[in-house]
């Protein structure tokens, strides 16, 4: 490997437009292709096999457009007054009219109207099921819309329905079943009918107005949104004192902003001190921002073959500028160093730095690539296309580290190490062996047993918060004040109660192929579910066609998000609960909040399983790499001591909300709930990137006749100053999205700088080598018998040297 890599490198370099050409033209063809297919990507999130997800399939093929997705707005009045007055009434009926009028959006007054002329025969069965959108929802209105709809007195006689059995006509809880039942809020009224859709609070100065489209969202044109919003936003005209806020549902596509400007700045700031000039600290930043250009745009450019989540792009941002900066950093390193310390030529020290750097380059972007392709494993599809996405992100990267670059390091030529460089370097070469790096591996070595303590304390005190980590999909409940998404959570929890910010989609459907639901059975079923202590309203939506299946709207006490919320979802789902016993059906529970305590809980089962195919490569990779039982073992604990910590301080913050105004947030919530298995995978990927090359430089050192304590100083000597200009690379890169404005992207950028903080400069600059001090010599023990089994696989380039020196001796 190491001999095929420095021809190519010196290859790279003789004939640099032969390798930058192609690189240029695949730029070129993804950017038409680009062009021709555009953009798409959604923030679907879909776990095949949980029960809600299975719900919503079934609902699919039985009555399709009740497996649409919702949405909400809220309109407010000024302090103290109320919203239905004549004109305010008619601002806001115009605007739901021009939503209802959409396409993809389902009218309530229309499928009202064909359900009642559909279905004359059997108005008396609908009267006795005590309600007329149960009809509209047979034809697929969804739980929320046909509970908070207010249908009219009107309709309902229209459908069969009777003022004695609504218990109050066009009330909304008499809709649900419970008749009479005084609540805090009630239709809002046009010229005395009940506007559908929309609820008016108690005190008059809120109105949830609440639709169905007749798609998932993930499904909509993304112009459908912006439509519905622009179309709301007209009520806020001059005069009126109206203000609409739109629910999280209708938020846009997450951006990653302009923060990781900041993050790529300092990069290239330390790209100067390492380096020392201007010119070697360009070609890192090229490289990575062209590894970015090619593996983000060759996947917005499949996104209309491959079915992309938002995130997916912005996590191969992350990860291609931080690795491509690294990796490139490497070489570039070794290849001014053999230069000032060697005296060779720029084009002999480019090969030998991409064979002898390179190699460890390639090995180190193998483990991430490993590490990201282990999540297919765990057999979930939104993920398995986030990993496959990164993993081709760091597939390119590392091919372009070891093409392009030589060639742009040929375009540069002697130039990438300036006369007072030269001059300055045998000046200096001989105080750096005394300096920080030389000064702090010694005191990590004679007082190694108090630093492995004091490491194992801290970040076993770090990881205590991991025991209370909920994970979940943040909400409007966590969004910053200033946003819509909080104010409409808010105002609709302070209006209405907070389970209308995650109302639950209930499907009764019938134990035996032969039997229907009456709607006796419905209205009795209603009333039970109405008793349940966290349960605010319940409203019937109607049958199938063939009256064996029932849907049913529930509204929590609880939010999306909260424990109670999901301990009502387990109830509801027990088949011996007496719910589904007493009235000879199955319950199954879907909507948006369903799903994600489902995703939630999916990807908490799959994460140990994930740690444990970590663990396992790690031992095997480091092995192979280090010959060595020792060393895996030390790393792979040390990288489980990290990830433990970085977990739990993202709890500490995110969850609890510690610090919360210096990381830009207000509200703390539940992790993301695929961000634990996200993170390990990049983590490890990259804390195996520092291991190789920090502990390699003490193998080597080792390996050329020094020994103990002396081999361990000599290779942190060699590879610190570059492994800490990687790492603050890292972190700065990272820590750039830890202030971008989606509260998902907060959280991963956060694990992801603290993450590789802890593993970069207190493992492995700190702990490894006060532990490689403790076993000496015998860090690199190997059974003979496994020696003999095992390939050397030669990451330093050690018989790349020994050959180069017997072909050209001294001269080399």
């Amino acid at each position: 490997m190491s001999t095929f890599l420095y021809r190519l490198g010196k290859s790279a370099y003789s004939k640099p437009w032969y390798f930058l050409l192609p690189w240029i033209v695949i730029l070129g063809v993804v950017g038409a292709l680009l062009g021709a297919n555009g953009i798409q990507s959604s923030s679907e999130m879909k776990i095949e096999g949980t029960e809600s997800q299975k719900v919503l399939d079934m609902l699919a093929e039985e009555l399709p457009a009740a497996a649409g997705g919702q949405a909400s707005v809220a309109f407010t009045a000024p302090a103290g007054e109320r919203l239905d007055t004549p004109q305010r009434i008619a601002l806001i009926l115009k605007a739901i009219n021009d939503v209802y009028n959409m396409d993809y959006i389902i009218n309530p007054a229309e499928l009202a109207a064909k359900a009642a002329a559909d279905s004359s025969a059997a108005a008396g069965q609908a009267g006795a099921a005590g309600q007329a959108a149960g009809q509209a929802g047979a034809a697929g209105q969804t739980a929320g819309q046909a509970g908070a709809a207010g249908q009219t007195a009107g309709q309902a006689g229209a459908a069969g329905q009777t003022a004695g059995q609504a218990g109050a006509a066009g009330q909304a809880v008499g809709q649900a079943g419970v008749a009479g039942q005084a609540v805090p809020y009630g239709p809002l009224f046009a010229e005395g009918v009940p506007v559908p859709g929309v609820m008016l609070s108690a005190d008059g100065s809120i109105a949830l107005f609440q639709f169905q489209f007749t798609v998932q969202q993930t499904s909509l044109p993304a112009s459908v949104p912006d439509n519905v919003i622009k179309a709301v936003s007209e009520v806020e005209q001059a005069g009126s004192g109206i203000t609409a806020i739109p629910s999280d549902s209708l938020k846009s596509t997450p951006s990653i902003g302009s923060t990781e400007a900041i993050g790529v700045a300092v990069a290239a700031v330390v790209l100067f001190i390492t380096l020392g000039s201007v010119v070697a600290a360009g070609l890192p930043l090229i490289t990575a921002l062209l590894g970015v250009a090619i593996s983000v745009g060759g996947s917005f450019a499949l996104s209309s073959i491959i079915q992309m989540n938002d995130i997916t792009p912005i996590l191969a941002v992350m990860i291609g500028l931080a690795v491509g900066i690294d990796y490139s950093l490497f070489i570039v390193n070794r290849q001014r160093r053999l230069i000032l310390d060697e005296r060779l030529s720029a084009h002999e020290a480019t090969g030998r730095a991409v064979g002898t750097a390179g190699s460890a380059v390639f090995f180190a972007g193998l483990t991430v690539i490993i590490a990201l392709c282990g999540m297919l494993v765990i057999g979930i599809g939104f993920l398995s296309t986030m990993a496959l996405v990164a993993a081709v992100s760091v597939l390119i990267t590392v091919l372009l580290a070891l093409t392009l670059l030589p060639a742009l390091l040929g375009l540069v030529g002697e130039r990438i190490c300036t006369s007072k460089a030269r001059a300055n370097n045998a000046a200096s070469g001989k105080k750096a062996l005394n300096g920080f790096s030389h000064r702090w591996a010694r005191t990590t070595v004679k007082y190694r047993w108090a630093i492995i303590i004091m490491v194992i304390l801290v970040l076993g005190t770090a990881a205590i918060p991991v025991t209370k980590m909920e994970l979940g999909i943040p909400s409007g409940a966590s969004a910053n004040l200033d946003t819509p998404a909080r104010q409409s959570y808010d105002i609709i929890s302070k209006g209405f109660g907070e389970g209308f910010n995650g109302p639950l989609l209930l499907v009764a459907e019938a134990t035996k192929e032969s039997d229907k639901i009456s709607p006796e059975t419905l209205g009795k079923l209603v009333q039970e579910l109405q008793m349940h202590d966290n349960v605010t309203l319940v409203s019937p939506m109607g049958f199938n066609e063939t009256g064996d299946l029932a849907i049913i709207s529930l509204i929590p006490k609880t939010g999306p998000t909260d424990t109670k919320t999901r301990d009502l979802v387990q109830d509801l789902r027990d088949p011996g609960s007496n719910f589904a016993s007493a009235n000879n059906v199955t319950l199954g529970v879907t909507g948006f909040t369903a799903i994600n305590i489902d995703m939630s809980s999916k990807l908490s089962e799959a994460f140990p399983m994930y740690i444990g195919i970590i663990v396992i490569l790690s031992l095997i990779i480091l092995l192979l790499v280090f010959r060595s039982i020792i060393v895996p073992i030390k790393a792979t604990v040390g990288f489980i001591l990290s990830v433990l910590a970085t977990f739990g301080l993202t709890t500490a913050v995110y969850q609890w909300g510690w610090l919360h105004s210096l990381f830009g947030f207000d509200t703390g919530g539940p992790l993301l709930s695929f961000m634990p298995i996200l993170v390990t995978g990049i983590l490890y990927g990259l804390a195996m990137d520092y291991q190789v090359f920090l502990v390699s430089s003490m193998r080597e050192a080792y390996v050329h006749g020094r020994h103990g304590n002396e081999s361990v100083i000599h290779g942190y000597d060699l590879a610190s100053r570059v492994v800490l200009a990687a790492g603050v690379i890292m972190v700065s890169v990272f820590a750039g999205f830890i202030f971008a404005p989606d509260a998902m992207i907060k959280q991963i950028g956060f694990a992801l700088a603290f993450g590789i903080l802890i593993d970069a400069f207190i493992i492995r600059m700190t702990l490894v080598p006060a532990i490689m001090s403790v076993f000496g010599d015998k860090a690199w023990w190997l059974p003979k018998w496994l020696d003999r089994l095992l390939p050397n696989l030669d990451v330093e380039g050690d018989k790349l040297i020994a050959k180069l020196h017997a072909e050209n001796g001294d001269k080399s």
